[in-house]
């Protein structure tokens, strides 16, 4: 009898004795009941107490988890090797994309300012009319 089945066995034999207790449940005494749930309570609490508590560690600048046996295998190298590229990529398509936002800003802030310059110059009102302080308050009383 192999492994497999010998598990298989088991677990049907213990769906067995489950079904069994599950089915008797109805008719046993309240009392009885209250004891039995007391005992589970306390299984399960010392079974809790039993198990070992992992804790998560934070990464330290100076610690190291291997995630796989580090012997300087081939496959190991490459895993390092790849993982260094894809930062790097990471990083230059960081930079190059702030660059590109940076520019983009620029352009549109000289097109802008471009405008403005075009509109005073083809305006009929002197460049000092814009820098007066009642020229404003006017042209917003007006719209």
């Amino acid at each position: 009898m192999s492994r497999n089945e010998k598990e298989i066995r088991e677990r049907r034999f213990a769906q067995e004795i489950r079904a069994a207790l599950d089915a008797g449940t109805d008719d046993l005494p309240a009392d009885i009941t209250e004891r039995l749930a007391a005992a589970r309570r306390m299984a399960v609490a010392r079974k809790k107490a039993e198990a070992p508590v992992l804790v998560p560690q934070l990464a330290m600048p100076g610690a190291h988890v291997p995630l796989f046996d580090e012997d300087s295998s081939p496959l190991y190298r490459a895993g390092a090797w790849l993982r260094r590229l894809g930062l790097i990529w990471t990083l230059v398509a960081l930079a190059a994309g702030l660059i590109g936002i940076y520019h983009w800003q620029e352009q549109k802030r000289i097109e802008e300012l471009a405008d403005i310059d075009a509109a005073m110059l083809l305006d009929d009102l002197p460049p000092t009319a814009y820098a007066d302080e009642g020229f404003h308050v006017f042209l917003k009383r007006g719209q």
